[in-house]
């Protein structure tokens, strides 16, 4: 996937500064918030995470702008863990251009897998440290103006990425369903949004997120 915003091309140099910084344990992805469906346009030491060109992001909803830490545009040293169960420490940075508009992300994730083991090594040649507690996002934290409107745009270029004239019952599960994985209707607002942006009802919408969850049980 070509990147082809000049704004973001300029963050490559930073990407690989910080990777080549932090070695091979570190993975440096930059989104494309432009196109969220396939908002991943550059990763680098990408074995970390698995992260490729292509996809789309995960955790910036649930885990950066929803949490009571996130301000000034960047949250760091929250913890994910990947399909393979490896631990990593992340940091996020929004992206703005020139207008002050959200356009993407920075990512720093660091496998924190040999750290843990030179952990355990520690405390049991030390004795007696205290475990550190992890600190969990807060989802429940009242969403500020500035995140309901990154969310809003979000919404904006996942619905008209997808050219909605004439779009099947079938394909507009489909969309609402992405929406559901990234945490888009966490946000305050974003089902009557999503609803409006769609033609249909803010019942409906919730109706396909029942379904899905149904099908998601089976």
């Amino acid at each position: 996937m070509k990147m082809d915003n000049r704004e973001l091309k300029r963050y490559i140099p930073i990407a690989d500064l910080i990777a080549s910084t932090f070695g091979r344990n570190c993975e440096v992805v930059i989104h494309d918030l432009t196109v969220p469906q396939n908002s991943v346009v550059y990763a680098v030491n990408n074995h970390v995470t698995g992260r490729q060109v292509g996809q789309p992001f995960d955790h910036l909803i649930k885990q950066v702008l929803l949490s009571s830490q996130f301000e000034n545009d960047y949250l760091a040293g929250y913890k994910i863990q990947t399909d393979e169960g490896k631990e990593i420490k992340s940091s996020t940075a929004l992206i703005r251009d020139s207008n002050e508009k959200v356009i993407g992300a920075l990512c720093v994730n660091y496998n924190l897998e040999s750290m843990v083991h030179f952990k355990e090594f520690l405390d049991d040649f030390v004795g007696g440290a205290q475990e550190v507690k992890e600190e969990k996002a807060d989802e429940n934290t009242e969403p500020t103006e500035n995140i309901v409107e990154i969310a809003d745009d979000l919404i904006d270029r996942i619905v008209a990425n997808s050219r909605t004239e004439g779009l099947k019952r079938k394909e507009k599960i489909k969309l609402i369903e992405f929406m559901d994985e990234k945490g888009i209707f966490l946000i305050k607002g974003s089902v009557d949004k999503v609803a409006e942006k769609l033609g249909i009802s803010r019942v409906t919408v919730y109706s396909y997120l029942d379904e899905i969850k149904k099908m998601n049980e089976k």
